[in-house]
């Protein structure tokens, strides 16, 4: 058994949660750094060594969440032999898990500017995180194409990943359904879709999708 008087690791992880926990129990965030390592007795020379500054931080959460969740589905044994599509449903049902269990730190963060484009700028590190997963797929199932013409373009895949995922962060916020049930379909269809205009499918889940987005677009309204 550990120590009771052990003293706790304070690394990038202790300052993440001890950060997510001031924002939250302040109803704001910290105004400086000084501030925020005085408040949780931390030297300033620890935070640097982590963190540049209180933005890199605000990144570094949703980087977090992220290395996580893809973590978490690394130790199931059966992930490596998903097909790419079931990889990124499972990307995404796991990481709307993560920040489900940090919902109330998610939507304080993504509310905390009036300007909704300047509350994307903690995203710009989880944005390349999930470009280059998507481009991992993509690359791969184009390995296994022996035409050319029937390789996928990485970069459109790539984007459009990334702008599929703030379209189902958008909806998750919105989200008041029992257990977040409807994004968990607004993730079946959106990735089945993507999945099916790449295989040249026919167009029903297009349109199903489509009625599904108006349906509750609808709704909100």
């Amino acid at each position: 058994m550990a120590s009771a008087n052990k003293k706790q690791v304070k690394d990038d992880q202790y300052i993440i949660s001890k950060y997510m926990n001031y924002v939250l129990a302040n109803d704001g965030y910290p105004k400086s750094v000084y501030k925020f390592c005085n408040d949780i007795n931390l030297k300033e020379e620890d935070f640097y060594k982590y963190f540049g500054s209180l933005e890199s931080l605000d990144r570094s959460i949703w980087s977090a969440f992220f290395t996580t969740t893809v973590d978490a589905m690394n130790k199931n044994k059966e992930y490596a032999s998903f097909s790419s599509r079931d990889k990124m449903l499972t990307l995404y049902y796991t990481l709307f898990e993560m920040l489900t269990l940090n919902r109330s730190y998610v939507l304080f963060a993504l509310k905390r500017y009036d300007i909704p484009f300047k509350n994307l700028n903690q995203l710009r590190d989880v944005r390349t995180h999930i470009k280059g997963f998507a481009q991992e797929l993509i690359e791969s199932d184009n390995d296994e194409k022996m035409l050319k013409i029937t390789k996928n373009p990485v970069i459109v895949f790539s984007e459009g990943a990334w702008l599929q995922f703030l379209f189902l962060l958008n909806f998750w916020v919105g989200d008041e359904s029992r257990g977040f049930e409807k994004t968990d379909v607004a993730i079946e269809k959106s990735v089945n879709t993507i999945f099916d205009l790449f295989d040249n499918t026919p167009l029903t889940n297009v349109l199903d999708f489509g009625k599904f987005l108006w349906k509750e677009k609808v709704m909100w309204n």
